[in-house]
């Protein structure tokens, strides 16, 4: 299971880009299916990538995952009801450290990917609507399909993630009761001193 989670992860990772002027508007599943197509074939060329050139994936995932995901939604979400018991400053201090950390883990995952298929489902939304949710199946042989589901919303004229379900697994879920039991525990200040601890030790590894 963590394998598999792994490999989809990597596969989100493929499917955004800055490249979309902001004076263009595309649905936003016909953008992530374009950017996808355009992402998996720069891995595919790039045996850097491939091989898991940790400076070469750093550089494609600051250039085309992070201007789109929403990372203070994607914290205040995990947190739940305990972001109100975080000051500014340490609701700066959780957003940047949680970004750190999603951004390392599955930049490793990057480099796994090895030909599998994406297929997006036709967009079930109306016309107006500020969040949706992007269907998609990824195909591997010799496995049954993997469901992966994009939670977006419009910001002024973009979209952005924030949250995504792999196999009915939310991203933001499966970090929640984590957070509520380090808050918990050890309060707000307790939570980003564990963050960066992982983000610390992540450095060291590399």
């Amino acid at each position: 299971m963590r394998q598999t989670l792994s490999l989809a992860f990597s596969l989100l990772f493929s499917l955004v880009s800055p490249s979309v002027s902001l004076a263009q508007e595309e649905a936003p599943d016909a953008l992530m299916k374009r950017i996808s197509e355009e992402i998996i074939g720069e891995i595919r060329h790039d045996k850097h990538i491939q091989a898991g050139d940790s400076a070469k994936i750093a550089a494609l995932v600051d250039a085309k995952v992070i201007p789109h995901f929403d990372f203070r939604r994607i914290t205040q979400m995990a947190m739940g009801a305990n972001w109100r018991k975080a000051n500014p400053r340490q609701q700066d201090r959780l957003t940047g450290e949680f970004k750190t950390l999603l951004v390392r883990t599955y930049s490793g995952a990057l480099a796994s990917y090895r030909g599998q298929q994406i297929q997006f489902l036709p967009l079930r939304a109306a016309a107006g609507d500020t969040e949706v949710t992007v269907k998609s199946r990824v195909k591997q042989a010799g496995t049954e399909p993997i469901a992966i589901e994009y939670d977006l919303a419009r910001t002024g004229r973009e979209w952005k993630v924030f949250d995504v379900r792999i196999g009915g697994i939310s991203l933001v879920a499966n970090y929640r009761s984590v957070f509520a039991e380090e808050v918990r525990n050890n309060g707000v200040d307790g939570l980003i001193a564990l963050l960066s601890k992982k983000n610390a030790a992540s450095v060291a590894l590399r």
